[in-house]
This record gives structure tokens, sequence and C-alpha cells, in this order.
């Protein structure tokens, strides 16, 4: 046997055994969390990784003690990112409001007590108190969302896309759907509407081109196969210029003139007018509505402000076919939504929604109001930067300064719109600005930034105002230990 080989097998010797670190300090904290089961999966995986990585340093020894001190570390490290893959709350400070990696609309105040009140314990979902029997589900909901949209009936299932597909399987397959070229797009995610009309069981029959689509192209591609026309909202996707489209008004009294159903798809999903804050190109709701769409789709947890949901409203022949499919059973969203869907939609009704919904409280946020908060949090920063600097401290080098930007609405809503937005400004001496946004981001809580003109923004916009001094203490805390 060579040296090198003894050495190495010396070197494995020394691992420590699965028992080992599972008695070890570390073995017995992570158990309390992972269970004895799991820990033991974790440590047997942190021993393989150990030993593949001493095993080509025949030349370095380590002694048992340094071997169990790194596994134990490993063992800890192993756990947290097991931890970093769940759901985790963060604090969304850059500037997109519908962040779709971050679970797009934060839920009110009011959303977020009915979940925990009432939703999470046993409750009415399929019960009416008043005469001991079976209720209708989701009955509050629907009824709520018929009256702020004008429809005559509602149903709710799972996502906007299940509502595309769900409203195309049951009223088109096996028939024609007319849309305009110009409509044919990808709104993300791999959503992609030529996808859900194919998988829906209907034929695709494309009018027009892509910037302009006239009334005489829906009429001249009707024929006795066709079954709905379709109008989809092209959410994150604008042609500009020389472009022109029939009014939804106009599509309506073809579509009825030739018994055809009209359906529209509007994404967002707004309630109320949006102007005022510069939303000017996002169909409402109740305009579709009024406008004669047989069936609009739209999403929950956008512009409207609530859970992930994707709401049907239309026309009661249309909307109970539907609710007596099959398939409405497999779509269908729980008493969790259902919970926070309502308490949302009573925000509308009280004519609080801008004081009450997170969403729109940030979209009609002042340039001014967010400047005024930026200078309270860096006042903030500063006075605990003076505080905290130390010799086993990087924060004496980091340097705060209020810049001008934009604020993005995100989620597919209104790409042209940028609201100006006061941001602040991140750098460091000596640490790179990959390096400070790493350290906001695996905080507690953490972080999510982003990085422009080579310093770390953070746009207070997208932060509620309750978590600035989270923000400056976590921003301390990330900082008062040198990293490594």
């Amino acid at each position: 046997m060579s040296s090198s080989t003894a050495t190495s097998n010396s070197v494995l010797r020394n691992l420590p055994s699965v028992d080992e670190l599972l008695r070890s300090p570390a073995g017995r904290d992570v158990s309390v969390y992972a269970g004895d089961d799991h820990t033991a999966v974790i440590v047997r995986k942190v021993i393989d990784e150990i030993r593949a990585v001493i095993g080509p340093q025949a030349g370095t020894n380590f002694s048992k003690p340094e071997l169990l001190a790194m596994a134990e570390a490993r063992l800890r490290e192993m756990w947290c990112e097991e931890q970093l893959t769940g759901i985790h709350r963060v604090i969304n400070a850059t500037g997109v409001i519908i962040h779709t990696n971050l679970g797009r609309a934060p839920l009110s105040k009011n959303a977020r007590r009915a979940v925990a009140d009432q939703a999470a314990q046993y409750c009415t979902l399929e019960y009416d108190i008043g005469t001991g029997k079976r209720g209708k589900r989701g009955l509050r909901a629907e009824s709520l969302l018929a009256e702020l949209t004008g429809a005559e009936s509602v149903l709710i299932v799972n996502n906007c896309a299940a509502a595309a597909f769900f409203v195309l399987n049951v009223c088109a397959a096996g028939g024609e759907v007319i849309i305009s070229r110009g409509e044919m797009v990808e709104i993300g995610g791999d959503f992609r509407v030529p996808d859900v009309l194919s998988q829906s069981g209907a034929t695709l029959s494309e009018v027009g081109t892509t910037n302009r689509t006239k009334l005489a192209d829906y009429e001249q591609a009707i024929n006795k196969n066709t079954r709905v026309i379709l109008r989809v909202h092209p959410s994150n996707y604008r042609i500009v210029g020389f472009t022109s489209m029939p009014s939804l008004i106009e599509l309506a009294g073809l579509a009825h003139r030739h018994g055809i159903l009209l359906y529209e798809d509007i994404g967002s999903g707004a309630l109320i007018d949006l102007s005022n804050i510069g939303l000017t190109d996002e169909p409402l709701v109740p305009s579709s509505i009024a406008a004669g769409a047989d069936i609009v789709t739209f999403s929950g947890d956008k512009l409207l402000g609530g859970p992930q949901a994707g709401i049907i409203a239309g026309k009661s022949e249309y909307i109970e076919r539907l609710r007596k499919h099959p398939l409405y059973r497999a779509l269908r969203v729980d008493k969790i939504t259902y919970a926070a869907l309502e308490a949302t939609l009573d925000a509308y009704r009280q004519n609080a929604a801008f004081t009450e919904i997170p969403v729109l409280r940030m979209l009609s946020m002042t340039n001014v109001e967010i400047g005024e908060r930026a200078e309270r949090v860096v006042a903030v920063l500063r006075e605990r930067l003076c505080i905290a600097s130390g010799p086993e401290s990087e924060i004496s080098e980091l340097k705060f300064d209020i810049v001008d930007g934009f604020s993005a609405i995100g989620g597919g809503a209104a790409p042209a719109v940028a609201l100006e937005t006061k941001l602040v400004a991140l750098s460091h001496k000596t640490l790179s600005v990959s390096r400070i946004e790493k350290m906001l981001r695996t905080a507690q809580p953490p972080i999510i930034s982003r990085i422009t003109d080579n310093r770390l923004m953070i746009d207070l916009r997208t932060v509620d105002d309750s978590d600035d001094d989270v923000l400056a203490q976590t921003i301390i805390r990330a900082f008062v230990k040198k990293p490594a």
C-alpha cells in the first residue's frame, strides 16, 4: 500500500459515524425540527459529501475532532438550505408590485385575518347555518363578484389559465374559435393562447393581421362550426402605431346576430377605474360585461389584489353550464381562497379598496410619499451605522443615497406604465454589489432587491410602511458581522 493511500484511509477512518453525528449538538438541534429519521438521512448525505471531498486530498490530514466539527457545520448548513426551498415571508424591495416570483398580490390585513380566523378552522364552506343543511359552495364570493362586475352569474376556479381552458373546453370543443392574429400571444409562464385553444379541443381560426383586424374579418370567418369569438387582452405585450381593432360592443353585436358566444379574457382583473394613477390601457371587468361579452375571465391575484383565482363572470346560461360540468370539481378553489377573496371584495363594496388592498395602495402611492419614507429609512440607517460600526463590521464602508427611479406594475399588467419612485441606493467601498445583494437576500427576513448602475436599489413602494424599521434593522444586522 502506498503512503498516500494509507494517509487517505487514515483520514477516512476519522470520519464521524452516523450515530456520532446524530448525537452531536448539531444533530440534536436539527432533529428537533426535522425528526430523527429525516435527520439521519441528512447526516448520511453530509458524511458522503465529506468523504468525497477529502478522498482526493490524500496528503492532507484531518483529526477526528476537526472532521466532526466540519460535519456538524455542514449538517446545520444543509438543513438551512433545505428550509430555504419552502415558503418564506420576504420583504419585496424590488419595486415590482405584482411580482409573480414573490407570490403576486400580497393579501390585505382583512384577507389574512379571514384566512386565519375563519377558513383555517371548521367553516361554512358548504353549510347553510340558516337551514342547517348543505349550502352552496362559494355563494358569497360569487354574489359579491356579480354585484361588483354587473354579471348575471360568476364561477371561481383555481387560476385564470384554468378559467380560459375550462370555458373553451366546455363551450367550444369540436367547433371553431375565431381570434385576431394580434392576440395570439404568450402571456407568461409558457401560457400560450394557441396551446390553450388546441388543448381545449377547439379549432383555431385566425383573422386579420398582427396589427389590424376589422369587424369584417371576423364576419367572413363565421361558419356553421363557429362556437366562440374570443378576444384576449395582450397583457404584457403591446402593438403600437398603425393599429386597429373592432370595439367589444361591435364584436358583441356581430356574435349575437349569429348566435355565437363572445368571450373575453382580460387577465389582470381591474374592477375599478385606475386611469387616475396612469393605468389607462387596462380593461375594466364591469365595462366588458356592459359592452355585451357573454363571458369574461380574469385573475384574482393581479390588479384585483386578492388570492390566486380564475374568475369567470357572465351570463347565467353559460355559467351554470360550466358549474354542472364534471371538470369544475377538478378546478374549483378551496376554503382559504374563498375567505381571502370575500374579504378583498368587501373592500371594493365599502369603497375602501385604495386604502385596504396593498396592490392598489402601492399603485396610488406618490413619489413624494415614497421620498419621505426613503429619507426616514436612510436617517435610521445612518444613525445605526454609527452605533454598529466596529472592528468586526463592514458597515462603516456602506453608503446610502436616495436617487430617482421607476417602479413596475408587473404580473403582465400595463407594461408601458412606469411609476416614478425614489430609490435607496446602497454601495460599498470593498464589497461587490452582487455580494451585498446576496447578504440581504439571505438575511432574516430576506430582502429582495434589484441592481441598477452597479448599486443595490431598495424601492419602498413595495415595502409595507410597517416594515420600514424591520428593513433598516435587517440591513444593519447583515453588515455587523464581517461576511466570510
